[in-house]
């Protein structure tokens, strides 16, 4: 699995450290065993699990067989967290410029760059090896996909050179609804397809709103965030264009997985306000371009709050109703 968002990059685990590690001091044994699960962004891989889960729910009508629970959600952390090594490694340069994110391990020298990545590569080789023998291939074949995407594509590739970077970077963080789903069922449906579409559309209102809080530290360092090339009032209407089209996809749900009232109706309760807090941000940003004013962090918390609800109606539907 891969990232979803940016929602662990807001603050970095090393923050609250001492500053002896800045100033050449030796790191301790608990700031480097802290500066490696840094690396991991713990806080992107509690989001991923929680898509893949409620889908594993969803896929057995029912509860599913725990240890086929525990195998994906360990493979899934593992590779989560290979991925986000990957990132870090490569974006050190950047990482020690911005003020987000200058707290991390790297830029703060208590992980070497080779180290990091040789923690990542052995993550990597360590979900693919859980994946595979405890759940089964196909869900294997997806993590490795999720992990690749997000390091070549994304990082790499996208996320210095244009404005749709997390657009299509954030495909990587949908493959957990469809890894959840073929851990269950061994095969890809259209279900699975829904909810993947679902994050798909829900990531650019997710992020936007934290790059518009950063936007200074992306225009530091030259990487082409939404925020930093269009105005704020561009970027609000760009977040609730987005949250429409993820609200009716949610929606769509209902038909096509045959769900009961339950689901549909907390998928729409849970939409309207999300459009509500998106609107509501839009309005603020076309009367000042103050981020006092647009408070863009309301929406990025409350994207958090949704697609964790989203999945967790997910989940209960076939438990309450089935």
């Amino acid at each position: 699995m891969s990232h979803v968002g940016q929602s662990a990059s807001a603050h970095s685990p090393s923050e609250g450290h001492d500053e002896a590690t800045d100033a050449g001091a030796q790191p301790s044994f608990k700031d480097v065993v802290a500066a490696y699960v840094g690396l991991t962004k713990p806080r992107v891989i509690e989001l991923l699990l929680l898509t893949t889960v409620p889908v594993m729910f969803f896929a057995q009508r029912g509860i599913p067989e725990l240890g086929l629970v525990a195998a994906t959600v360990f493979g899934g952390a593992l590779s989560a967290g290979s991925a986000s090594a990957y990132n870090c490694v490569y974006d050190r340069d950047i990482d020690e410029q911005m003020r987000r994110t200058r707290r991390r391990a790297l830029p703060r020298h208590i992980v070497t760059a080779r180290s990091a990545l040789v923690f990542a590569t052995v993550l990597m080789l360590a979900s693919t090896v859980v994946l595979a023998l405890w759940v089964n291939l196909l869900s294997a074949g997806l993590s490795v996909l999720a992990n690749a995407f997000y390091v070549f594509v994304y990082t790499m590739i996208l996320k210095r050179r244009t404005t749709q970077n997390i657009v299509w970077g954030g495909l990587a963080g949908c493959f957990p609804a469809l890894i959840g789903w073929t851990a269950v069922t061994g095969e890809l449906a259209w279900t699975p397809v829904i909810l993947f579409l679902v994050v798909f559309f829900w990531t650019p209102p997710h992020t936007w709103a934290l790059a518009l809080r950063y936007r200074e530290d992306y225009a530091n360092v030259d990487v082409p965030m939404l925020p930093v090339v269009r105005p704020a009032t561009e970027v609000g209407r760009q977040i609730v264009l987005y949250t429409y089209v993820m609200v009716a996809t949610s929606l769509a749900l209902w038909p096509i997985a045959d769900t009961s009232l339950f689901y549909p109706i907390a998928a729409a309760v849970l939409g309207v306000i999300f459009l509500v807090e998106g609107h509501r941000m839009w309005a603020r940003a076309k009367t000042s371009d103050e981020l006092s004013v647009i408070n863009p962090m309301r929406l990025f918390h409350m994207s958090n709050l949704y697609l964790s609800l989203l999945f967790v109606a997910v989940a209960l539907d076939p438990l309450l109703f089935s």
